[in-house]
């Protein structure tokens, strides 16, 4: 598997990757956060779009938004801490380690631009998900649940960087 920054011709296919990867956690064709889902372009624009693909083909197997600082994008980290978004893996490609290969590639990085901590924030139906985190070494934290509208709840999660994992 390789992971690489995406590349324009990559954006539909990642999109619709991502709508694929949430359809359990949408609402159907009228769920406004679907078009939010596939518009893989404005968040490689404001953030970065990382893909993950076969090694021997372009196919898009999953991606995640990191979301540098200054990004839009970034809703509960502080300016020395990292945060990242939208973590989707293509369903046929589940438990194949795409999402763990997508979170390393996050931990890397932010661990090499010197961030304190990494946080997130995840539906709690995300279950997946989140045993991919705190196989990581990501905790609960509680302080950073948040709730963008009366249905959504998040909950957060942080990665101390700055302590042996």
């Amino acid at each position: 598997m390789r992971i690489r920054r995406a590349r324009p011709e990559d954006l539909a296919a990642v999109g619709e990757v991502t709508v694929a990867a949430y359809a359990d956690l949408t609402h159907g064709d009228e769920d406004d956060y679907i078009n939010l889902l596939r518009d893989a372009a404005r968040r490689d624009r404001e953030a970065e779009l990382w893909v993950a693909t076969p090694d021997d083909t372009d196919e898009i197997l999953g991606s995640v938004t990191i979301c540098p600082p200054g990004s839009p994008w970034r809703q509960a980290s502080q300016p020395d801490e990292g945060e990242f978004r939208m973590l989707a893996v293509a369903p046929p490609a589940r438990g194949a380690g795409v999402g763990s290969a997508l979170v390393d590639l996050v931990v890397a990085r932010f661990q090499q631009e010197g961030a304190r901590a990494i946080v997130m924030l995840t539906l709690p139906t995300m279950r997946s998900a989140h045993r991919i985190y705190e196989h990581v070494g990501f905790v609960r934290a509680p302080e950073l649940d948040w709730s963008p509208t009366d249905v959504v709840h998040l909950l957060g999660y942080r990665l101390d960087l700055q302590r042996p994992r």
